[in-house]
């Protein structure tokens, strides 16, 4: 479906939306707890990412710098038997202490490791719709819904709790019968599911075998891996992953859901609702993961910057069953919307002015144009006729911008519409200010 566009789209909003967007939006001030101390940062999240990254620095240059001289003591007294005839007893302390320090010394808390195996290429084609409705108990879902999964297609569902996000998932994997309309899936697909309910844990299991199935090695990429390093990357101690999956904590549990949705090759990848409990960091690598993924990707999420930094188009639920695809990510649909609800605004000033009779009073006419010059009464009765034509034109190129081919049969084109669409935004905000401007001087 999309292609150059969207990808280049997909940079730009990892670029401009940071990840913390509640937070930024929210704190102010970032309260942090590393190495069992706690620092309290004032302002923003990124203002706290700005500080904690030159923290990071300084402190890897002094311990760089610590370990240097560590070094060069340790060399000094293990040296022959003259250094000992010579060895300065405070140094000897001073090395003693600086071993006490190194042992003392606590390295940041690691990050989650992991990698995704795509497996074996599924067909071109994944799933195509056509006309599908789907409804439950009387009320309707999904209504005369028609669109065409390719590989590769990173796809973000948008809609509020209890749209259909879940059961449009179900039917485009061949979960679920439609109720009306047809579904065909691809070829060679291998699909990984992560489910927001995490039904796939036994509470009772332990954390090993839930990733083991009797097995001592995983395999990963044809990397074979022992199951308790492979953990470890999933930050569980040998001591936490023999625990049973009762003892997590939310955090715990999605990571183990991933842990386990990565250990089998895929070319399909589902994620509903993954963004639940992960810290940034693992949120930031899960990002990082998947944009470098080459399989296909559905994505259900709340989390408007992980939808920004991953998906290149979205399936937006609408209401009342109307399902609608845009290009790009999150905000790149609520730009489109605000576009188009300010589009209709314009057409519907522009049908209303339009609409107005003509005054009957000759003199009354004269009088209301004196303000105005001969060019400027021109100019006034030109700008109705002119912004029409830039809606029309823009809504022609909005159309033709939803066809999914575009992005893949026409990219240059695409890139250059979307490029127009804004020139006319700012058009249309210049003639409808220079519209009031003159109505305003004419009255």
């Amino acid at each position: 479906m999309a292609g150059r566009l969207a990808e280049e789209l997909q940079r730009q909003r990892t670029a401009d939306h940071p990840r913390p967007r509640f937070l930024d939006n929210v704190a102010t001030r970032i309260v942090e707890l590393d190495r069992g101390i706690l620092r309290s940062y004032p302002g923003s999240f990124t203002a706290y990412q700005v500080r904690k990254t030159e923290e990071i620095a300084i402190e890897e240059e002094q311990n760089r710098i610590f370990d240097k001289f560590h070094a060069q003591e340790e060399v000094w007294i293990r040296k022959g038997i003259e250094a000992r005839r010579t060895r300065n007893e405070g140094r000897v302390r001073r090395l003693e202490a600086i071993r006490r320090e190194r042992s003392a010394r606590r390295e940041r808390v690691g990050q989650v490791n992991f990698q995704l195996d795509a497996g074996e290429r599924s067909g071109k084609l994944v799933a195509e719709l056509e006309h599908v409705s789907k409804g439950f108990e009387g009320r309707t879902l999904i209504k005369d819904f028609t669109t065409r999964i390719l590989r590769g297609d990173k796809i973000g569902l948008i809609g509020p709790n209890g749209a259909g996000k879940t059961t449009l998932l179900k039917l485009i994997l061949g979960q679920l019968e439609a109720d009306s309309g047809s579904i065909k899936q691809g070829s060679k697909l291998e699909i990984a599911y992560f489910d927001q309910f995490r039904e796939q844990l036994d509470d009772d299991t332990s954390v090993a075998d839930i990733i083991s199935q009797g097995n001592d090695f995983v395999e990963i990429g044809g990397v074979k891996k022992h199951v308790m390093s492979y953990l470890e990357d999933f930050l569980f101690s040998p001591q936490r992953a023999r625990s049973p999956v009762r003892s997590l904590s939310g955090g715990e549990r999605n990571r183990l859901l991933l842990a386990r949705l990565f250990t089998r090759p895929a070319n399909v990848l589902v994620l509903d609702e993954p963004t639940n409990d992960l810290d940034i960091d693992t949120l930031e690598l899960l990002e990082d993961v998947i944009a470098q993924y080459s399989g296909t990707v559905f994505l259900v999420s709340h989390d408007r910057a992980f939808l920004d930094n991953v998906v290149t188009q979205v399936i937006a639920f609408e209401g009342n069953g109307q399902l609608e695809e845009y290009p790009g990510g999150y905000q790149d649909w609520i730009d489109t919307k605000a576009r188009m609800a300010a589009m209709g605004t314009v057409a519907s000033k522009t049908t209303t002015t339009a609409s107005k009779p003509a005054t009957p009073a000759k003199p009354e006419k004269q009088r209301s144009n004196r303000k105005l010059s001969y060019n400027e009464t021109r100019e006034l009765a030109a700008l109705p006729d002119e912004i029409a034509a830039l809606e029309q034109e823009q809504a022609t190129l909005n159309q033709q911008l939803l066809d999914p081919n575009c992005y893949r049969d026409t990219p240059k084109e695409a890139i250059a519409w979307q490029q127009r669409i804004e020139a006319i935004d700012e058009l249309l905000l210049e003639k409808l200010a220079r519209w009031e401007e003159l109505e305003a001087k004419q009255s």
